[in-house]
Parts: structure tokens; C-alpha cells; sequence
């Protein structure tokens, strides 16, 4: 499909015209491969069809995610040392609390913890190293 290879040349703000003109506004995204895959999924969907009727049902059956960091189990704890002190976060039924605030998502605690935005699970090493 021509429409799908003619997103490869294109950069971030390319992409978001992109998207604008067929869609209205595009999704506030920084990630030039990400926004990427997704105009070109909307395309394709198009053209030959989203997902079928069995593929959406086992979807529905999945439920609803849970945010990464919860199978730790209540009560745990992630420690990292962030700017010359130690912080700590706690696993808490419904999401993760640091200095008092329950956050949703490890990924809001970790971004309320640095000042600007961070994946949760890197930021306390759950995935690879932090840095």
C-alpha cells in the first residue's frame, strides 16, 4: 500500500499532518515510530478491514490491563536512588504511593518523581537499567 510506505520518509511534524488531515487532531505523542505505526494501522484498516469478530472478542475477554508493578503484590516496595536521594514508592491495590499521593501507574509516580516524563518500570529497573 503506497499510502503506508510514504510514512517512512516522513518526520514527527510530518507525521502529525499527516494524521490531522485524514483524522482530525493526532494523539499527543513525542515518538516519531510510534505515531508511525499508528497512522499506518488506521490506514490499512481502511483499506482492507480492522480486526475481526473473533480477534475483538478474545480483546473483550482479556479485560482490563493492570498497570505493571502491581504483581509485585501489595505492600512491596521500589527503591532508587534519584538525584542524591533515596526514593520509594509502594505497591498498593490500586496503584502506587509516593510522599502520600496514589498514583495510577508506576510510570506517573516515577514522572511526578523525576519532574518530566519517565517509563515507571525503567525508571526502578523493572526493564533494563536506569539511568
Amino acid at each position: 500500500m503506497r499510502q503506508v510506505g510514504a510514512l517512512a520518509g516522513l518526520d514527527l511534524e510530518g507525521l502529525r499532518v499527516a494524521w490531522r488531515v485524514r483524522y482530525g487532531i493526532p494523539p499527543e505523542l513525542r515518538s516519531v515510530e510510534l505515531l508511525r505505526l499508528m497512522l499506518a494501522w488506521r490506514l490499512q484498516a481502511e483499506a482492507v478491514g480492522g480486526l475481526d469478530r473473533d480477534t475483538r472478542r478474545q480483546l473483550k475477554r482479556r479485560g482490563a490491563l493492570e498497570a505493571e508493578g502491581l504483581a509485585l503484590g501489595v505492600g512491596a516496595r521500589l527503591r532508587r536512588e534519584w538525584q542524591g536521594r533515596t526514593v520509594e514508592v509502594e505497591v498498593e491495590a490500586k496503584g502506587f504511593r509516593w510522599q502520600g499521593t496514589l498514583y495510577p501507574s508506576l510510570s506517573a509516580a516515577a514522572t511526578a518523581i523525576a519532574g518530566s516524563r519517565w517509563n515507571g518500570p525503567r525508571f526502578f529497573g523493572l526493564r533494563g537499567a536506569p539511568s
